[in-house]
């Protein structure tokens, strides 16, 4: 698996198009999470084009299914924040060199140079029924704050048929609109960004940090 820190993906260029982030709220087919907010409510934006193909993939999904947005747009201070958190655990866990440890917070935390957040690329979500319950993903969102590192990958060893199904229903619909999968974290899907850009063979990532 090619994580976020490699070298091939900090290597892909950037030309930003420019788009301007969008509410994902104004999409009416799409459930806003609350459990990221932040003071600024900037989780609940994404590229236009971004929130475009979401649009698109919520279409594909069946009748009574939707999606449930845990987290779009990131500002890199947060994304910091974030990488410096998840790297002190590790350091408490016992993960004491550095390049291993460096690794281990990239499979989960982005690098704030290259993370898709900070560009407004990426979406962290999962699906909910027509009553707002979360479908049966085999893990929680964000599963590595947990201990749930195991369930985190989207081909995880272990899931139930339920789990694996919604699985497949989530990636069928993403892909279908163009997203692609950070294959550790089986909820966190990205368009235009470098690790996209590299995925798909695309000249530069369109969506650069803001």
């Amino acid at each position: 698996m090619i994580l976020l820190d490699d070298s091939r993906v900090i290597n892909v260029p950037v030309l930003d198009c420019g788009e301007p982030l969008a509410e994902i709220s104004a999409m009416p087919s799409v459930t806003l999470d609350p459990r990221e907010r932040d003071e600024a409510g900037e989780y609940g934006r994404v590229r236009l084009g971004v929130l475009e193909r979401l649009c698109s993939a919520s279409e594909e999904l069946p009748p009574g299914i939707g999606f449930l947005v845990v987290e779009g747009y990131r500002s890199s201070i947060e994304q910091a924040r974030r990488f410096a958190l998840y790297e002190d655990h590790l350091w408490r866990s016992g993960v004491v060199d550095p390049i291993e440890r460096h690794r281990r917070v990239s499979a989960f935390v982005s690098p704030v140079e290259v993370a898709p957040h900070c560009a407004g690329a990426a979406l962290d979500l999962t699906l909910i029924d027509a009553e707002g319950i979360e479908l049966d993903m085999g893990g929680a969102v964000n599963g590595h704050r947990t201990g749930e590192e195991r369930n985190c990958p989207f081909d995880a060893p272990g899931l139930s048929d339920t789990a694996s199904r919604n699985r497949d229903l989530l990636a069928r619909a993403l892909q279908r609109a163009g997203f692609i999968n950070y294959p550790s974290e089986w909820w966190h899907w990205s368009f235009g960004d470098r690790y996209w850009a590299l995925l798909t063979n695309a000249p530069t990532a369109i969506y650069g940090p803001i």
